[in-house]
């Protein structure tokens, strides 16, 4: 029996009404899956290839023929956005099966909420952080509202595999298992894995089950590409001349564009007129300049506003508008937006996404590609280059244009290896360990050590850490009164445990900011961190306010809407690039090869870039003399790697070559001065390289380098020894010696 034949009456319905001639390769392959095996499922397929109704046709149907007595399938989703637009569309598909579905997160009403725990069925969507309130809160009312838990699909699992926030996910998976005594099939989706293997075996963590990976032949798909490259100032690539000569500025490069418009939102603006588009940035403070400054352009050109924003920060009113008008078919607005609107959603027939600067990774390359190509169009991302002018007496390094190299490197590894960043997985979790142990007792209460050990230790995610690393820990979280210990010797949680647990932020594991809500009468905008002085100005929401009164108590910003560009501030946020990125950009400068989606002035940027590398010297010599004794090092590593050489050099070699003012811009190069010379500098990293040393030898005598969220709780020793062997990949680092 094929799959259509074994899907459900109102399953076939829907696929009659839509109008599909058959079903795709991901949909027979997942069905063959869900309905003849008890395997896991690990569903990689292209986005937009229908992955999500893959798995939920065979397990709708399931559900439909055997009703289960509690919630029979959750749905986890790495964004409110996502499950916002997937509760839309399975909520439809289940009214005509009596299927309830259930979305929760910080935006849905408790009233929705109670609902469910007054009568667990259907589906439930829900983030990891809302899961984990959940599981806190309503600890006791786990068995009776996961008892016949079926299936757990886990979407985007790609984003939830290279920090911990995966293995949260999983140590909540493990303990809904253990509590509710089910032991629901796994499913993963997503179009970006790099290492199937890996992420299956993370999918099937302490399920006993194998997990299956179909090979799904995908469809050819066509994609079209382009990047562009401006400078902020002055006369762009193609038309540059020497400096002596000083042409003026030219012209916008665009026909209507404001008469000074910055060449690169020149063209943004004028190509995003009259069509429904993405552009993605990388930074919320960017998201807010960049939407601020185009709809000045509009403004200038007297035009309707037809730019919206989208980012984590903005509340929720401001983030659901945006959604809602980009899916309405007939709206031709644009969206300036961070990785919030990167994954799964479908806001309908987009024409064209743009990528100002490049993303740090292969993956956020090809979801952002993704979002458009629906409805048999294809993928279409312009990348959009800025920066500014190098001056004629800048050093070699800061000449280089770093962002334009690595946004064909992204592209070429794609097209030439099909390669996608693998999975992070072999660290040493001590901040999401504090996290689940204070989650344990929140929700059980009292337990003794032993006892405590015993439920965190096994879940997987802690499988490097050691029964004494665990008393280390719960020695220190007692000194410090995050824990007490009872008159029968058992733990709970202490007074200063007790201010961490009871605040919402809790529930996430990964790294946030003290936030200000911004309020301007009766709307919420959205939240900052370090408020400005009343009387100075705040940007967010894609415009600018004064700020009138600030509640430092209740964390409350009260403002007016005013004219004029401020920038934004929302807290720092850290880029994981690839060695193998790193790697494809040192080719990008040696080879002698013109890419067809690079256009003239980008063209022509990187051509100077190559010969300016091949003058220096830097395709065949990582080690370049700036001049005197100054010198500059380009070790093509890596985040991780590069983070290790730095101190490896600072720490092991630095006193033996005398090295002084060492300057990194992470992870292009590495400028310094010395007293040695090039053939000392390769001896004596040589030789430390060849001595064993421990990694904890990388960490300053006093340093206590607070990573990751729950660090600042943890004892100083397992904070050094988390970042030196969770953190520090000196293993790469030795390689590239």
């Amino acid at each position: 029996m094929n799959a259509f034949d074994r899907y459900a009456p109102f399953v076939k319905d829907l696929i009659y009404r839509s109008g599909w001639e058959n079903l795709r390769g991901v949909q027979t392959a997942a069905a063959d899956v869900i309905f003849n095996t008890d395997d896991n499922l690990l569903l990689c397929a292209s986005t937009a290839s229908g992955k999500t109704e893959a798995a939920f046709f065979p397990i709708l149907t399931k559900l439909y023929e055997e009703p289960p007595t509690s919630v029979g399938a959750i749905y986890i989703g790495p964004l409110k956005a996502l499950i916002n637009d997937q509760f839309a569309r399975l909520e439809q598909l289940c009214e005509q099966a009596d299927i309830p579905v259930w979305k929760w997160h910080g935006d849905v009403s408790q009233a929705h909420k109670n609902k469910l725990l007054k009568k667990p069925s259907g589906i439930l969507q829900i983030t990891p952080e809302s899961l984990e309130a959940l599981m806190m809160h309503k600890h006791a009312a786990i068995p009776k509202l996961f008892g016949d838990l079926r299936y757990i699909v886990i979407d985007e699992i790609h984003s939830l595999m290279r920090a911990d926030r995966g293995g949260q996910t999983i140590c909540l998976i493990q303990t809904l298992s253990e509590l509710s005594g089910s032991n629901a099939r796994r499913i993963g989706l997503s179009a970006t894995i790099g290492d199937p293997e890996k992420a299956a075996e993370f999918l099937s963590s302490g399920t006993g089950r194998r997990t299956a990976i179909p090979r799904i032949q995908g469809e050819k798909t066509r994609m079209r590409l382009s990047l562009e490259h401006f400078y902020i100032q002055g006369p762009q690539s193609e038309n540059a001349q020497t400096q002596e000569q000083a042409l003026p500025p030219l012209d916008s490069p665009t026909d209507t564009a404001p008469e000074y418009a910055d060449p690169g939102f020149g063209y943004i603006f004028e190509n995003t007129r009259g069509k429904k588009c993405l552009v993605f940035v990388n930074s919320r403070e960017e998201c807010e300049a960049v939407t601020t400054t185009l709809r000045q352009y509009c403004e200038v050109k007297n035009e309707r506003d037809r730019f919206l924003i989208h980012h984590g920060n903005l509340s929720a009113s401001y983030r659901e508008t945006a959604e809602m008008l980009m899916k309405d078919e007939s709206s031709l607005m644009t969206t300036v937006t961070t990785a919030t609107l990167e994954l799964g959603i479908d806001i309908g027939r987009l024409e064209r996404a743009f990528q100002i600067d490049a993303p740090a990774t292969v993956s956020s390359f090809l979801q952002r590609l993704g979002r458009t190509g629906r409805r048999d169009l294809p993928p279409e991302l312009w990348f959009v280059i800025r920066e500014d002018q190098p001056e004629a007496r800048a050093m070699l390094p800061s000449s280089v244009p770093w962002k334009l190299i690595q946004a064909v490197a992204l592209v070429q590894l794609y097209l030439e290896e099909r390669w996608v960043e693998p999975p992070r997985l072999d660290g040493l979790p001590y901040s999401l360990l504090y996290h689940r142990t204070m989650s344990t007792l929140a929700s059980c209460g009292e337990l003794s050590p032993a006892q405590l050990a015993a439920r965190v230790l096994k879940l997987t995610p802690f499988r490097r850490i050691t029964k004494e690393d665990f008393l280390i820990l719960l020695k220190h979280l007692i000194k410090t009164d995050h824990l007490q210990t009872t008159e029968r010797g058992g733990l709970i949680i202490g007074l200063a445990g007790e201010r961490v647990v009871n605040s919402y932020k809790f529930y996430a594991v990964f790294q946030d900011n003290e936030e200000y809500t911004v309020r301007c009468g009766s709307q919420e905008l959205g939240t900052i961190v370090k408020p400005p002085p009343v009387g100075e100005k705040v940007a967010i929401a894609g415009a600018v306010w004064t700020v009138d009164d600030i509640d430092h108590k209740r964390r409350l910003i009260f403002c007016e809407p005013v004219k004029g560009k401020v920038p934004a501030y929302f807290g720092e946020c850290a880029g994981d690039i690839h060695t193998k990125i790193l790697k494809r950009m040192k080719q990008v400068l040696i080879e002698d090869k013109s890419y067809p989606f690079v256009m003239k002035n980008a063209a022509a940027r990187l051509q100077a870039a190559r010969v300016s590398a091949r003058n220096s010297g830097i395709a065949d010599d990582p080690l370049i003399c700036l001049g005197g004794n100054m010198w500059c090092l380009f070790p093509w590593l890596g985040s991780y790697s590069f983070l290790a050489l730095e101190r490896f050099l600072k720490i092991k070699c630095g006193e033996r070559l005398g090295l002084r003012g060492l300057s990194s811009s992470r992870p292009y190069f590495i400028q310094f001065t010395m007293r040695s010379d090039r053939e000392e500098f390769f001896k004596v990293i040589a030789e430390e390289a060849q001595k064993p040393f421990d990694p904890i030898d990388l960490v300053y005598p006093k340093e206590v380098p607070i990573f990751e969220k729950y660090d600042e709780y943890l004892p100083e020793e397992l904070v050094r020894r988390g970042f030196a062997y969770g953190v520090l990949d000196i293993d790469e680092m030795k390689e590239r010696f």
